[in-house]
């Protein structure tokens, strides 16, 4: 069991004096020494006389050579003179070292109050952010958490702390009191301290606090003003506590809890928690020396597991240097604190050693033979081996501590077993009068990527056992814990939720279905809830190692030809919430709006709990539903386009009878590209990166208001018989209706549109391209004609009536189509009534054609008003084009019945923001100026022509105006439009544009169009290519 050397291999010992200025030897700022307390009760972080010893830093004084920012007060460094930290690379102002609050990456780990993994989602470049283990700038492809702020190098991710957010309860360390949960650095650009009002943030070091649950942002010395009771800040009656959440997910890692895909997450390639030297960057992360210079690269092993994997960190040092100091940079490497005289460096097992000598040989000259002489040497290899101890000290923690963390000290000897050291802990832990026997001892591995519970058996000996995980890897042994738990058995139930199932069957058919398909044992699996509509149900399972096999087996099952989804929800404890709270749940296509949504999903994971976030492209919305169906009240939040909305909308129809609360409100957030709902209710008319946080806060402030909802029976018969008296016609079918119902050149627009979707999908990631794509299919069929009106008929509230001659019949709900266009017009009329959302009335208008069209959409006419009504009954004489809320077919002939569907259903319409106050001039009278109410932005307003705008912007405005189809009216001479300067709402303002200025740009991007010239996005990496040409030509 100890770590004695190996026959035949040389060692490196660290024994003897250490050098002057070496952690160990620091007299002004201790090092990191092990300390071993004496038995008794301690309280993690206690205060001592000099902070730096407690909190594990090894200061030395250094030369600066370029400019330097303190990483506590991140000021900057004036003079040659600053104290930087050996093992995590902190520096600090002489002055700022008696104020010190933040612990070196070393002790981390022991100031972890409850241990839980994070979720690294895929490697990505994180401008101006740092590294929390190396603090260093993360200039290469990193890693993120999904669930908190943590940013790490890929080679740092085995030294990260287990230390993300406590979503929820997992029956092992539960509190019922949650503090403020502080993450260091990388915070938004002019962050101010919530204490002092001062600047916090800094884009040169990691520095300042922020709460991530609360939000609070605040310096690091003034953390200590802070109560550390947190509230959950401004979004507290938007949050779901942790407190009314359970997950037991004892073999499930945190992606699975948290539902996040795992189709996202690339491998990083060092395993579990590995550390790989071929990719090394950071402490440890060297280049490999010459043979000509001074120095010397070494490869540098913490145990058995990085030898057997060959995961080492790179040390460089000079060619005549003292064994002290390659052990001391050695420890710096793996961020060892410890008292370097405990420790030695051996060599590497022969074996493994020419194995991977061998290796990197052929690495080096790509696997081909030549002249061995040729080759650069490999760096030596040594591992850090731990000296033969004949007592430890042990630290023990009471896993039933609710608040605050503390632990005992006791010396453990080759006598102890777990079943004395439980003796000795339980009186120092006030458990004097409790029988042992109710109690165990479990070791708990707390990896960056999965904390590891183990219960260890009575008779274990512990010496042998801390002996072997050194031997093990050093670094495991830094992160690994002991815990004193009740031994009370883990009931085990984990809900599964699996979709994919055919739709439309009995109730009692789903679960012979699935057990056929993936044999579920019926002992410990039950059918809790089916939903025969949407091809799911939700399993019961009392057995993990059962669950475990199931969700990996759904995943990759198929079901007459359907494949199956699988998800672990969690349970929610709806009576532990608290009065005030109405948590918010959130839905989120990360296809729509290009990558905002996938960049959403963090923001909200990140902000709220993310059991409260639901990707709808896994599992789609019926499982958010699911997990808050006995939560009375709630609202919900869908990110995405009006199709998405639709998608929710119409889950919540299916599944409001199963809700505690049947009638959430529902906000949004548009992605799409026409998001004429989000425009009605003042969301605006595209989300272009504001900040998540306003965005919730908005929601919070949110207006209820009602909409109606209608119902569309397709009915496909043929008109009149066919020669045998039989038909080939569809079953019919229900669509549910939110905004409006186009027949004719509106909905073929759209299907062309679609189809061309379909073609080549990774085109259509910009709403700039979508509505270019829109622009060049209209005036593909400008000239189109069809006479709609003689091949359909059309019945309101059963009388006939009779339609004009129209290219397009449109039903509305909402006073916004085609991207905001105002269809119905404002013009008072007495046959009518003024048309509402909630007035349970449809409007009923034909357009003549594309040109009409899009002379609507500039704002120069409206549509032809037809009728209004509650019920309408459409009679198709032949196949035609249909559209509902943007969904496209070709629909057979046959009847189309449009209905009111049950209750009206509540949305939130974001408040009116009032004007800001300005200085009077005139840029800012024209910034600030209010907007008028039929603006559905509710954005300012701004003066934009083409030479005072980018060509980006120069392109969202000429296609949000709609100019190429409703300016440039082949009856019209160009000389009608000069001096007419036209009004359009874009996603961020109300602008104006000069046409007489635009039309030289405007007739040069139709032409080009109409020629079907290659287009890109402007601004994402790409040039557009022939689409503008010489405007002179056409003056």
């Amino acid at each position: 069991m100890a770590a004695a050397a190996e026959p035949g291999a040389h060692t490196w010992t660290g024994g003897g004096s250490p050098r002057p200025g070496s952690p160990a030897s620091s007299p002004v700022l201790g090092g990191g020494g092990r300390v071993r307390p004496a038995p008794g009760m301690e309280r993690a972080g206690a205060r001592h006389p000099t902070p730096s010893v407690t909190l594990g830093h090894s200061f030395r004084k250094v030369t600066l050579t370029k400019p330097t920012f303190c990483h506590l007060c991140s000021d900057f460094i004036w003079g040659l003179a600053g104290f930087l930290c050996d093992v995590c690379n902190f520096m600090s102002h002489e002055k700022c070292l008696k104020h010190m609050k933040n612990p070196c990456v070393c002790v981390a780990p022991s100031l972890v109050r409850v241990p839980v993994a994070h979720c690294f989602g895929p490697r990505g470049l994180y401008k101006r952010r740092f590294c929390a283990v190396c603090r260093k700038s993360l200039e290469a492809p990193a890693l993120r958490c999904e669930v908190c702020e943590l940013h790490v190098h890929p080679d740092c991710v085995p030294f990260a702390c287990s230390d993300c957010r406590h979503c929820h309860q997992d029956g092992h360390q539960d509190h019922d009191t949650y503090h403020h949960h502080w993450r260091e650095g990388n915070l938004p650009s002019g962050a101010r301290c919530d204490v002092c009002r001062k600047t916090c943030s800094s884009s040169e070091v990691l520095a300042g606090l922020r709460c991530e649950w609360c939000s609070l942002q605040v310096h690091s010395v003034c953390s200590s003003a802070i109560a550390p009771e947190c509230t959950f800040g401004r979004l507290r009656s938007m949050v779901l506590p942790p407190t009314c959440v359970r997950l037991v997910s004892r073999n499930f890692s945190k992606m699975h809890c948290f539902r996040i895909a795992e189709t996202t997450v690339q491998d990083t390639g060092e395993g579990d928690d590995g550390v790989d030297g071929s990719t090394a960057v950071g402490p440890g992360r060297e280049a490999l020396a010459s043979p000509e210079s001074s120095k010397q690269t070494l490869k540098i092993f913490d145990g058995n597991d990085t030898v057997r994997r060959n995961h080492f960190r790179l040390v460089t040092v000079p060619r005549l240097v003292r064994s002290e100091e390659v052990l001391e940079a050695a420890m710096r490497a793996y961020f060892i604190s410890e008292d370097p005289c405990d420790f030695e460096l051996q060599a590497p097992p022969l074996l493994t050693q020419a194995g991977e000598t061998e290796a990197r040989g052929k690495a080096r000259s790509g696997g081909a033979s030549g002249d061995e002489g040729v080759r650069d040497p490999p760096p030596e290899a040594w591992v850090i081996r731990a000296l033969p101890r004949s007592q430890e000290v042990l630290r023990v923690y009471p896993a039933w501590l609710k608040v605050g963390m503390a632990y005992v000290s006791l010396r453990v000897t080759p006598q102890s077993t777990v079943r004395t050291v439980l003796l000795e802990a339980l009186p120092l832990l006030g458990r004097q009068t409790e029988n042992s026997e109710n109690y165990q001892l479990v070791e708990v591995l707390m990896g960056s990527r999965q904390v590891q519970r183990t219960v260890l058996a009575d008779e274990e000996p512990l010496l042998d056992r801390l002996r072997d995980i050194r031997q093990t890897s050093l670094r495991q042994m830094n992160q690994t814990r002991f815990y004193v738990a009740e031994s009370q058995a883990l009931i085990p139930r984990v809900s599964l939720f699996v979709s994919g199932l055919p739709p439309g069957l009995a109730s009692q058919e789903y679960g012979p279905l699935l057990q056929e398909a993936v044999g579920t044992k019926a002992d410990v699996v039950a059918v809790s809830h089916v939903y025969p509509s949407q091809g799911a149900l939700v399993l019961d399972v009392t057995c993990f190692a059962e669950a475990e096999r199931l969700y990996m087996l759904v995943k990759d099952t198929a079901v007459q030809g359907r494949p199956l989804t699988a998800l672990v929800l969690p349970d929610m404890l709806h009576t532990k919430l608290p009065p005030d709270c109405c948590p918010l749940l959130v839905f989120v296509n990360p296809k729509s709006g290009g990558l905002k949504g996938r960049d959403l999903l963090y923001s909200f994971r990140k902000l709220l709990n993310p059991h409260q976030v639901f990707e709808l492209t896994n599992g789609g919305p019926l499982p958010g539903f699911h997990v808050f169906s006995k939560v009375p009240r709630f609202r919900v939040l869908v990110c995405g386009g009006d199709g998405t909305v639709g998608w929710v909308l119409g889950a919540l129809e299916e599944i409001r009878h199963r809700l505690a609360c049947p009638e959430p409100s529902v906000a949004i957030l548009p992605l799409g590209t026409g998001n004429d709902l989000g425009r009605v209710l003042r969301w605006g008319a595209g989300y272009s990166g504001e900040d998540p946080f306003s965005v919730l806060v908005s929601v919070d402030e949110a207006d209820a208001v009602l909409m109606d909802r209608w119902t569309i029976l397709l009915d496909a018969q043929e008109a009149s018989g066919t020669d045998n008296g039989m038909a080939d016609v569809e079953p019919p079918k229900i669509v549910q209706m939110n905004n409006y119902c186009g027949i004719g050149i509106d909905a073929e627009l759209s299907l062309d549109f679609h189809q061309a979707r379909e073609v080549e999908p990774g085109k259509f990631t910009s709403r700039f391209h979508n509505k270019g794509v829109y622009v060049r299919v209209g005036l593909q069929k400008i000239s189109h004609s069809r006479s709609l009106h003689r091949e359909l008929r059309l019945q309101v509230e059963q009388q006939e009536v009779e339609l004009p001659s129209i290219e397009g019949l449109i039903f509305i709900n909402i006073p916004s189509w085609g991207s905001g266009a105002d269809l119905w017009g404002s013009d008072n009329d007495s046959r009518f009534e003024k048309p509402r959302m909630d007035d349970g009335l449809l409007e009923v208008v034909g357009v003549t054609g594309v040109v009409h069209m899009g002379q609507v959409q500039g704002g120069l006419r409206s549509g032809i008003r037809i009728a209004q009504g509650s019920y309408f009954r459409v009679t198709l004489l032949k196949a035609t084009p249909v559209q509902v809320d943007g969904e496209p077919w070709v629909q057979a002939p046959g009847h189309m019945i449009i209905s009111a569907a049950g209750p009206k259903v509540h949305m939130l319409k974001k408040s009116k923001q009032k004007p800001r106050k300005t200085g009077g001039g005139p840029k800012e009278a024209r910034m600030d100026a209010p907007v008028p109410d039929g603006d559905a932005n509710g954005g300012t307003g701004a003066l934009l022509r083409p030479s005072s705008g980018t060509l980006g912007q120069m392109w969202d405005a000429l296609f949000a105006s709609k100019l190429l189809m409703g300016c440039i009216a082949p009856h019209h001479s160009i000389s009608h439009y000069c001096g007419h300067t036209f009004q359009y709402p874009l996603s961020s303002s109300v602008q104006m544009v000069d046409f007489q200025a635009a039309l030289p740009l405007v007739l040069a991007i139709a032409v080009s169009l109409v020629c079907d010239a290659t287009s890109a996005e402007v601004g994402g990496g790409r040039e557009t290519q022939g689409l503008f040409m010489d405007s002179q030509l056409y003056m």
